[in-house]
């Protein structure tokens, strides 16, 4: 696989890894606490294990009509395991969604720790790792397992199974952005009455002369859509601890209490221009559709609101 966002492709020649190096210019996500793997089986029993009680039905039926250095904070651990055998609450479960060759692996083998050497290609496509957000630990188990199977089921079981979602497409392919942006609608017809997280992420942005898909029309797309958004780079780590942290923000804010979520907010670092900005952006979002729809574009890239 390539870590500038390549997926789960071959790796290519030796100069064009050598040329990958160059460009990542940072190190691995930081020092990780040795590594425990379990087998990754990924059949039906396991997922159906992951699901939640609710989602099984919704599941059965299908998605419906159809470079600086990365340190999690000191208490962090990182495990590589079997996915779906947690049903405990306290292990958020993220599905990385997206066309072939955005990225998802790269992004997901960073999470990991083990996206370079043998210990990559022997990792599986499920990774669990405890990290500190806020003051406060979380552990999240991530599965790349979008494109493990032909079938029908896998994907009925992806849309189903998930406490936050993370749509991948690469911003030097404008058909992986239209395919993120049909995975969005298949999202909301599988998961009409549950309120997930979904995060669009444009990868690869380190390829400025390549870009095909513009900040803007990212932003614009997650707007329409109604979910959050971010512009990363597996080649040079940019954004992705940024990312699993938010995806851990966005669940924290739909299942905790205002009361939790108020005091993890003043506990973060805001300056007070940007407390007053948001303040007075509320009141005028109030009074006006158009400057509504500006606010809620400027907002969607924070990780930290709704």
């Amino acid at each position: 696989m390539t870590l500038n966002g390549g997926g789960s492709g071959a790796g290519g020649s030796r100069g064009g890894g050598r040329e990958r190096e160059r460009r990542r210019g940072s190190t691995p996500w930081g020092p990780a606490p040795p590594l425990h793997r379990r087998s990754m089986p990924v059949d039906e029993r396991d997922l159906q294990a992951a699901l939640a009680p609710g989602a099984r039905a919704a599941a059965t039926a299908g998605p419906g009509p159809q470079g600086p250095r990365l340190d999690w904070p000191e208490g962090s651990s990182d495990s590589l395991s079997s996915g779906g055998s947690d049903s405990d609450e306290s292990v958020y479960k993220v599905l990385l969604l997206g066309a072939p060759g955005v990225g998802k692996s790269a992004l997901a083998r960073i999470f990991g720790g083990v996206e370079d050497g043998p210990e990559a290609e022997a990792a599986g496509h499920t990774y669990d790792r405890s990290i500190v957000v806020d003051g406060e630990e979380a552990s999240l188990m991530v599965y790349d397992i979008w494109e493990q199977d032909g079938g029908r089921w896998l994907p009925g079981h992806c849309m189903a199974m998930g406490d936050a979602y993370v749509i991948v497409y690469s911003v030097t392919d404008k058909a992986s952005f239209e395919k993120a942006s049909e995975l969005r609608v298949q999202l909301r017809r599988a998961r009409q009455t549950d309120d997930v997280p979904i995060i669009l992420v444009g990868n690869k942005s380190d390829l400025v002369r390549s870009r095909e898909v513009s900040l803007d029309e990212g932003r614009a797309c997650a707007v329409v859509f109604d979910c959050k958004f971010i512009e990363t780079s597996a080649a040079l780590h940019h954004n992705v601890q940024a990312l699993f942290e938010g995806v851990v923000r966005q669940i924290r804010l739909r299942r905790d209490s205002k009361e939790a979520n108020a005091r993890r907010q003043a506990g973060r670092r805001e300056s007070l221009g940007k407390k007053a900005k948001r303040f007075l952006g509320r009141i005028v979002a109030r009074n006006s559709r158009k400057m509504a729809f500006r606010a809620k574009s400027k907002s969607c890239h924070d990780l930290s609101v709704l």
